[in-house]
């Protein structure tokens, strides 16, 4: 930890990573410099964040966590995006990255300790102005007490500075005064009167747009091309060839659309190839038949066949899926002699840094980056490739002209880094009580994190631990006496990425249709069928006897109506969902979720159930529209028109219930996602009585 005096008077603590003494003393563990806390003169109270604003509601959660350690008014907090310059920071690609919904469970201890450091700071500081003891003030809402004098936090903020960091106790959990609570969101009122600035609303003098014509077949080059008839279009200023393509440089965005129209490409296709899913599933389907890499395994299942009553088979295949945000990637580059200013909203702020210095040649304190604000990312902005910035700086060198490159909506959706297509092949035993007790699980797909920088952390020696993740460690399995989990790793051209939820967007589906399927075979009630499998997982049970128990499960439906039901663990937090649907001549109605969230600690509660609704939502929409087509002449879907979202008369009413326990804190931003899926299928059979193999819903029936 470090303080500094401002020039107009203040205080600026930057954050740390504290350990934990006995006793809960948090101690000084040396700086580093990932975020900042700032005070100043006129008692505005700056948060500066590393981690990204991307609708998860940090913007408002990890402020909470300092507001609650350091007593001030609400209503002063400012929040901002940090930006990345200067001598390279030391922090690893963790901190200065967002994802796998970890940032409050992350920063807890860090946001938290930094309020408190600053209030106990200022706490000194009045102390020493008033000749007293520092025990013999108070705080509450930015101001220092003693007796009958009050003094305001920005009126002590450059005499704390000068003070040494002191050792902390954090408050207990009995003396959370914010922590639970939802305050007003602090991002609310600028996104409703639009002045805060997303990535593509940059704009500055100079400042010109680019569009970036791909191959329609991953793998694709640039042969020739001809931009004759582009250069002719009103506005287009440049036309530049760059690895990934031809990029058209204009006045603004239409010009640069209409010059990319008119451009005639040859590409060389001779690396070039888009798989197609039937073909896939046939390859991924031969690829089970042979030895894989075991991710989890107990006892001997080659032997143990013969001691289950029954055995149950089934196959189940997944498609491509675009992540589809609001807004689309967009990078604007100002490039000069010596120096680049970079403005993207970004999952990797440091990793994006240190690819953009290596293709300028720069050293990384050269490079500045800036993240605003950002619309949507679902794991998109996430690319560890640096895809889109690195073609807004390639564009730049090649056209010598400051850009903003802007993807189009068909860009997005076209543009790859899919959710992979899976593929799951599973056996299980079923003994005398019904129960299962030898499960054999393979999953063929492509690696997310192999020849990444995370692959010694996520997929050391090729088992990506990512792609198994919801068969790995499901109770389901575990109990099992004899069981193997096997992953089957495939590889080709098409760029693939984190999609919300990971490897559970497809795992959750199999585990949980197959504990429906198995429950029903046994001639077993749904929900207590999996109780009997859950008896020692108290999370598990507590959100589903929860959501059951709030949607009305055993209890008569309206005529037409059918349940279905789902639990899976996530993120470190289990959710269960219970989905009323009706179909009636071939029309799917989805009029009811019902869903419970155990989670440990819920520091925002309105945050975790937006969260829980939006993932319901976006759930919904893959499940039952969620598709990509690759063909050789292309990708079939374009836009919102034939990659279908969910529509505001297709979203039922959703309840949240959010159960806490003494538990490790759990994420919130994707593990509503993973049970919506499977809870469809469910309701779908009591519905038809048709099983669902595959994915989407709607493509399948």
């Amino acid at each position: 930890m470090q303080t500094a005096s401002l020039a107009t008077g203040g205080m600026l603590l930057s954050f740390f990573i504290p350990p934990k003494s006995p006793g809960g003393v948090l101690r000084q563990a040396g700086f580093s410099p990932n975020a900042l806390l700032r005070i100043d003169a006129d008692d505005t109270i700056r948060v500066i964040l590393h981690k990204v604003e991307m609708g998860q509601g940090i913007w408002t959660t990890l402020p909470m966590l300092i507001a609650e350690e350091l007593d001030c008014d609400w209503s002063r907090i400012r929040v901002e995006n940090r930006v990345i310059e200067g001598p390279v920071p030391e922090e690893s690609i963790f901190v200065l990255s967002t994802g796998g919904s970890d940032t409050t469970r992350s920063e807890f201890d860090r946001f938290r300790t930094t309020g408190a450091i600053a209030r106990t700071m200022l706490v000194q500081a009045a102390a020493k102005r008033l000749g007293i003891a520092p025990d013999q003030c108070t705080t509450a809402n930015g101001y220092v007490m003693a007796g009958s004098t009050k003094i305001s936090y920005g009126a002590l903020a450059s005499d704390a500075a000068q003070l040494p960091v002191p050792t902390v106790k954090l408050r207990e959990r009995s003396e959370w005064k914010l922590i639970g609570r939802s305050p007003q969101r602090l991002d609310i009122a600028e996104k409703v009167n639009g002045k805060l600035p997303y990535g593509i609303d940059i704009q500055f003098p100079g400042l010109l747009v680019a569009v970036l014509e791909r191959c329609p077949v991953f793998g694709g080059k640039v042969k020739s091309f001809d931009a004759s008839e582009a250069l002719r279009v009103a506005g287009v200023r440049k036309v530049v060839p760059i690895p990934s393509g031809v990029a058209v440089v204009a006045a603004h965005s239409w010009a640069a659309i209409q010059g990319r129209k008119a451009l005639k490409i040859e590409w060389d296709f001779n690396r070039a190839e888009n798989p197609e899913m039937q073909s896939q599933i046939v390859q991924y389907r031969n690829e089970t038949l042979k030895p894989g890499i075991k991710g989890q395994s107990n006892g001997d299942v080659a032997h143990a066949w013969p001691k289950a009553g029954a055995v149950h088979e089934q196959e189940f295949q997944f498609p491509y899926l675009a992540h589809a945000p609001m807004e689309t990637l967009n990078c604007t580059v100002k490039l000069t002699a010596g120096h680049c200013e970079i403005w993207t909203a970004t999952q990797s702020q440091s990793l994006h840094r240190q690819d953009a210095a290596r293709i300028l040649g720069f050293r990384e304190e050269q490079v500045t980056l800036y993240t605003p604000a950002m619309g949507g990312s679902f794991g998109r902005r996430g690319s560890f490739g640096s895809d889109w910035v690195m073609e807004a700086l390639h564009i730049a060198k090649a056209s010598g002209e400051h850009i903003k490159l802007i993807w189009t909506r068909e860009d997005d959706i076209r543009g790859g880094y899919y959710r992979p297509v899976y593929f799951h092949k599973v056996k299980i035993g079923i003994g005398t009580d019904g129960l299962p007790m030898v499960w054999e699980h393979h999953v063929a797909g492509q690696s997310l994190f192999v020849n990444t920088v995370l692959e010694k952390d996520i997929a050391p020696n090729g088992l990506d631990y990512s792609t198994l993740d919801g068969v790995n460690g499901s109770p389901y399995i575990a109990r099992c006496p004899d069981h193997a989990v096997i992953l089957h790793t495939t590889a080709n051209n098409v760029p693939v990425l984190a999609w919300r939820s990971v490897g559970n967007t497809h795992t959750a589906f199999v585990m949980e249709t197959l504990v429906d399927e198995l429950a029903f075979r046994a001639g077993r009630d749904a929900v207590g069928y999996r109780k009997t499998l859950l008896a020692n997982h108290p999370r598990h049970l507590a959100a589903l006897t929860t959501a059951a128990e709030m949607a009305g499960w055993g209890q008569p439906l309206p005529t037409g109506h059918f349940r279905g039901v789902a639990v899976h663990a996530a993120m470190g937090s289990v959710v269960a969902q219970v989905m009323e649907i009706s179909f009636l001549e071939n029309a799917l109605k989805v009029h009811r979720v019902t869903c419970a969230i155990a989670c440990g600690l819920a520091v925002n509660p309105d945050g975790m159930k937006a969260q829980m609704e939006s993932g319901i939502i976006y759930g919904l929409t893959a499940a039952l529209y969620g598709e990509i087509t690759l063909t050789n002449n292309g990708i079939q879907q374009s836009n919102f028109h034939d990659y279908r979202i969910l529509r505001m008369e297709e979203a039922p009413e959703i309840t949240v219930h959010i159960l806490e326990d003494e538990g490790k804190m759990g994420g919130a931003g994707e593990p509503g996602v993973a049970p919506v899926a499977p809870a469809l299928a469910n309701a779908f059979f009591a519905a038809t009585g048709k099983r669902v193999r595959k994915l989407p819903l709607l493509g399948n029936i």
